[in-house]
């Protein structure tokens, strides 16, 4: 088939606005959260997959951390096991954890290594079990009402928060052409397997390997104002602006405050992107207008 002139010079102009970005971030670490409908749609699921192979062809080091939790609460549901959350925390007893397990460290980690396999790359599933990568505490919920004189401490089980990264395996993954895919599980000073929260994962790996850009894949076009206009760039002075007079609030939060932490920290970009829209991580990474949010430090 042979392209019309316009087709062509487009291609042709997106290549060439790509070309500052590659060397800009030629032999630099980019953390991906991946999660969201761009999971479940299976346009979008290659889209992602394509793209990841394409960030490692051009030699950036993307490393995958992904979720599951809709993938999670059918597989409990389907074994008539209740789904309890506490403050959009999923309560984690025993028997939930061994499901969470067996579906974030199997099913869905080693669909997202076939997919990335399946184009062209070389993707290695791991958990942050393996080699010790990730050391987890158990998270406990404080809740605090008029009514008790001291705040309620609430346990919601196997769910933990990253308390140290052990690089030494993803040092050895990102100097070879691997692509690590990790999904967000701990160990305990227990022995105790954690659940943890795949943003707070990603966020304290960027930190960790002093990542050029953290990138988190959402369900929403970006951060947005009172007016749901979306806002493209900001600096961290800003965003806590837009914290203080309640611009971002709810589900926000948390992505928020882990992208602050990773630019406090070291990394230089964070990105919020609408992974509902096809190949949004190359066109985010790779092109002038990008289609999410990029936070970097204030000046």
């Amino acid at each position: 088939m042979t392209l019309s002139k316009t087709s062509a010079m487009n291609i042709a102009h997106v290549l060439t606005e790509s070309l500052p970005y590659i060397q800009r971030f030629t032999n630099t670490t980019i953390v991906v959260k991946y999660g969201g409908n761009a999971m479940t749609d299976e346009l979008l699921k290659y889209g992602f997959a394509r793209d990841i192979v394409l960030m490692k062809l051009v030699g950036m080091n993307p490393v995958v951390v992904h979720g599951g939790g809709p993938q999670i609460g059918s597989v409990l549901e389907k074994l008539s096991i209740e789904s309890k959350f506490i403050d959009g925390m999923r309560v984690t007893d025993s028997e939930t954890m061994n499901v969470v397990e067996m579906v974030l460290g199997g099913l869905v980690n080693q669909e997202i290594v076939s997919l990335i396999n399946k184009c062209g790359g070389k993707a290695l599933g791991l958990t942050g079990k393996d080699a010790k990568m990730i050391r987890a505490r158990k998270m406990l919920i404080e809740r605090s009402s008029p009514e008790l004189k001291v705040p309620e401490i609430i346990d919601i089980g196997h769910v933990g928060e990253v308390q140290k990264i052990n690089r030494e395996v993803l040092d050895l993954v990102l100097q070879s052409d691997m692509i690590p895919v990790i999904a967000p599980i701990g160990f305990g000073e227990d022995n105790e397997t954690y659940n943890i929260n795949a943003d707070l994962v990603a966020g304290k790996l960027a930190e960790e390997l002093k990542a050029e850009k953290l990138i988190l894949l959402t369900d929403v076009q970006g951060l947005q104002d009172k007016q749901g206009n979306l806002l493209s760039g900001l600096d961290t002075a800003e965003v806590a602006r837009l914290i203080e007079d309640g611009t971002i609030h709810g589900g926000m939060l948390p992505k928020i405050t882990c992208a602050l932490s990773a630019i406090d920290n070291g990394v230089s970009s964070a990105h919020i992107i609408d992974g509902r829209v096809e190949h949004a991580l190359m066109l985010e990474v790779l092109t002038d207008d990008g289609v999410g949010t990029l936070i970097s430090a204030s000046s």
